[in-house]
C-alpha cells in the first residue's frame, strides 16, 4: 500500500490517477500521463477540475513549460531509487519554470532520498516502502549534514556548507 507523505506527516491524497484510456468527464483532482496532457490538453483544461501530469524519467519536462500555469501538481516518477533524473526535473520546475504547485515523487521513494527531494523542490511524496514508512511514523527523516551545492529560494539554505 502506497501512502502519501508532505509537511512533515501522512495526509490524505485527494488526486486520483487517470488512465490514458478513462473517458472524459471526470471529477475532482486527476493526475494523466504527459502522453495524455499533449494529445488532449484543451479538452482536460475545460474541464475546470484541478490537473495534475505524471512525467515519466524518459520524458523531458520542456514540454511543460507553457502549460505550469495550468497545472497544480506534477508528478515525477522514481522508478528505481538508482536513477535520479527526476532530481533534476524537480529543480528545474521550482527554478527555472517557477512552478508553484505540488511535486510529487511517485515510485520507489526510500527515506535517505526524501531529504535531497525536499532540496530539488518536491514536497509530497507516495512512499510504499514500509520501513520508510515506519521511519516517517516516527519521524525519523534524516537530516542532510553537509552539501556541496547550493540550491535555489525554495530550498534548506542558499550557501555551500563546509
Amino acid at each position: 500500500m502506497t501512502r502519501l507523505y508532505s509537511n512533515g506527516a501522512f495526509v490524505d491524497d485527494t488526486w486520483r490517477y487517470l488512465a490514458d484510456q478513462d473517458p472524459l468527464p471526470i471529477e475532482g483532482r486527476a493526475i494523466v500521463s504527459l502522453t495524455r496532457w499533449r494529445a488532449e490538453q484543451l479538452q482536460l483544461v475545460a474541464l475546470g477540475v484541478p490537473l495534475g501530469v505524471k512525467v515519466e524519467v524518459g520524458d523531458t519536462i520542456d514540454a511543460l513549460a507553457d502549460d505550469i500555469g495550468r497545472l497544480a501538481l506534477v508528478a515525477l516518477s522514481f522508478p528505481k531509487f538508482t536513477d535520479g533524473r527526476s532530481y533534476s526535473k524537480g529543480r528545474l520546475l521550482r527554478e527555472q519554470y517557477g512552478f508553484k504547485g505540488e511535486i510529487r515523487a511517485v515510485g520507489e521513494v526510500l527515506l535517505d532520498q526524501i531529504p535531497l527531494m525536499l532540496r530539488c523542490g518536491f514536497d509530497a511524496f507516495e512512499v510504499g516502502h514500509e520501513p520508510t514508512i515506519r521511519a516517517l511514523e516516527q519521524s525519523h527523516l534524516p537530516a542532510i549534514q553537509r552539501t556541496y551545492q547550493t540550491i535555489g529560494a525554495h530550498g534548506v539554505a542558499r550557501r555551500r556548507l563546509a
